[in-house]
């Protein structure tokens, strides 16, 4: 087990949301949970998202995610950033610059390795670039960051 772990308290949907996550990522897999007898409520989880490792319960109404945590999704390339955009959008709401909020209030980032690939550029005119195209973007487009930094 890794020696830190994300630990997610839903207000009521934990179980959901960890089946849900579950089918989103590969290499996903639920090592361990509880629910309470004859409910859905999640009483513990201990799961596997493609190798990272995260724990969930459900923790009544006094629970809820802030923006200010995030999952960051590193995404190989345009169809990932594609792919994790449309599955954990679904139901929930997009933002500025690769941010959205799921169905279950989570916030994550999907962003490509490009990104900061390209604002990382010793050249402070093509970053500049490449960031001021990012800020205009909801979901990323790699091309048009490849665009913004190819300018001349």
């Amino acid at each position: 087990m890794q020696k830190i772990t994300t630990f997610l308290t839903f207000e009521s949907r934990g179980k959901e949301a960890v089946d849900f996550y579950m089918s989103v990522f590969k290499n996903s897999k639920l090592t361990s949970g509880m629910t309470a007898p004859g409910s859905d409520h999640l009483l513990y989880a201990a799961f596997t998202l493609d190798g990272q490792d995260f724990m969930a319960m459900d923790g009544g109404a006094h629970f809820s995610f802030a923006q200010g945590t995030s999952l960051f999704v590193t995404c190989e390339d345009q169809a990932e950033v594609d792919y994790y955009w449309e599955k954990l959008g679904e139901g929930g709401e997009t933002g500025q610059c690769g941010w959205l909020t799921d169905k279950f209030g989570v916030s994550w980032q999907i962003i490509p390795k490009a990104l900061g690939q390209l604002m990382s550029d010793p050249d402070p005119t093509k970053s500049q670039r490449v960031r001021e195209a990012m800020l205009k973007m909801t979901k990323i487009d790699v091309a048009g960051l490849q665009q913004a930094y190819d300018q001349k």
